[in-house]
């Protein structure tokens, strides 16, 4: 990945632009409002763009037009990953995210798998339905006429049994079907599904080829409506949940903002997304599993925290949205907490961009750094951890010294 947004370039770009040094909270919190649409428009864009290149790949199945497909995939989760951001703080993302990004999954819910390397869920009675080869679905009291593969019947199968592993949309049902089971444990490769399984007749492997295509169009297209959702929910509007949420007073906004960073940084990502996977050695656990993306994941996922502290959010083609931000607002109250801010998250991104460094110059990735025995690897991810929490608490005093308290779900993360 080539993107790079620094704190040196946006304070550069500050300069260039002469920003006032007045900025109101008002401003801060219009702006959030601002770069929530930025990015979930971009996730939308990066989401038709994969579309698209899903129905090349449908249409003639081949090496090329399935890696084109997959690397559409990877692009996509740069923006997606950044506007993780917003969920925390903002109910309406929160209920709406688990369509999009639930993990980890168990992948027999929806295809074929290799039972000898399959960790699924124990006690999920669904873990090998294999929705891909089964027209008619019955779990406990539940039944399902699948023989049409639509996106109404994999929403409806989202939790079958009241597991929250029973994954049939978004992000990582795509990668799946896409790169299928990575079956490498913690030694190197991704998964390796060849495009046969797409080719229709003689020609298909593994069974069920048109339905596993039907799938794949469906899920995908399921992903784009999504997304298009949450960019009106973001839009200028006075009907929408950015009308609601700018109509509140200043402190909640801001609240909702440090409440989001501070939970992406600590709780998601360095705890659930990291630490649980170090301490466990597992990669059933890793968030890219079949991609090996992990690093880029979490590096992005750190990026958005980063976004809404400086205000600003740079696209991939290098455009960068900027305006009034939770620095400038510290730099107005304590010039020293923002220099510690600054140099808390500059500490977060090197500490990240060692993931992404491992898996892409020495091609170590995230799933063989959790290897049970890998010191090495460990000290990696623990610096990130690390890094993250110090980051957490200096969000904790930026919070304190703009007189946002009670941090907590009850107050940040409520419906209007």
């Amino acid at each position: 990945m080539n993107y790079k947004l620094t704190i040196s370039t946006v304070l550069a770009t500050l300069s260039m632009n002469a920003f006032s040094t007045d900025i109101t909270k008002q401003q801060v919190v219009n702006h959030y409002a601002d770069l929530a649409l930025t990015n979930y428009s971009e996730a939308l864009s990066t989401a038709k763009t994969l579309d698209t290149a899903i129905s090349n790949f449908l249409s003639t199945p081949s090496n090329s037009t399935q890696n084109q497909a997959k690397q559409a995939w990877l692009d996509a989760r740069v923006a997606y990953q950044q506007s993780e951001v917003f969920r925390f703080g903002n109910v309406v993302v929160d209920d709406w995210e688990g369509q999009l990004n639930a993990w980890p999954l168990d992948e027999g819910l929806i295809d074929y798998v290799d039972n000898a390397s399959y960790g699924f869920e124990l006690g999920n009675e669904a873990s090998n339905t294999n929705i891909v080869a089964s027209k008619s679905i019955a779990i406990g009291v539940d039944s399902f006429d699948a023989s049409t593969i639509t996106p109404e019947l994999l929403i409806s199968l989202n939790e079958i049994g009241g597991s929250g592993a029973n994954v049939a949309t978004g992000y990582h049902a795509i990668e799946f079907l896409l790169w299928g089971q990575d079956l490498n444990g913690t030694k190197p490769g991704a998964g390796e599904r060849s495009f046969t399984d797409y080719l229709t007749g003689s020609k298909c492997t593994n069974n069920n080829c048109d339905r596993r295509r039907d799938y794949l169009n469906a899920v995908s297209d399921l992903l784009v409506s999504d997304l298009s959702y949450m960019v009106d929910q973001w839009k200028p509007s006075q009907t929408n949940y950015r009308a609601q949420l700018l109509n509140n007073n200043v402190d909640s906004v801001l609240r909702k903002m440090l409440f989001g960073m501070g939970s992406l940084s600590l709780g998601e990502l360095a705890g659930e997304r990291m630490k649980v996977a170090l301490e466990a050695n597992s990669t059933e656990d890793e968030h890219d599993c079949f991609s090996d993306n992990t690093h880029n994941s979490h590096y992005y996922n750190a990026q958005g925290v980063k976004n809404i502290f400086l205000g600003a959010y740079e696209n991939l083609n290098g455009e960068l949205t900027i305006g009034a931000s939770i620095l400038d607002l510290v730099k107005q109250k304590d010039s020293k907490l923002a220099n510690e801010a600054q140099t808390a998250f500059a500490r977060t991104t090197s500490a990240l961009q060692a993931l992404v460094d491992s898996a892409e110059k020495d091609n170590i990735h995230f799933d063989q750094l959790i290897a049970q025995g890998n010191t090495a690897g460990h000290a990696i991810i623990n610096n990130a951890i690390n890094a993250l929490v110090a980051q957490t608490a200096v969000i904790e005093k930026i919070a304190s010294t703009l007189n946002i308290d009670q941090l907590e779900p009850d107050t940040a993360d409520h419906t209007f």
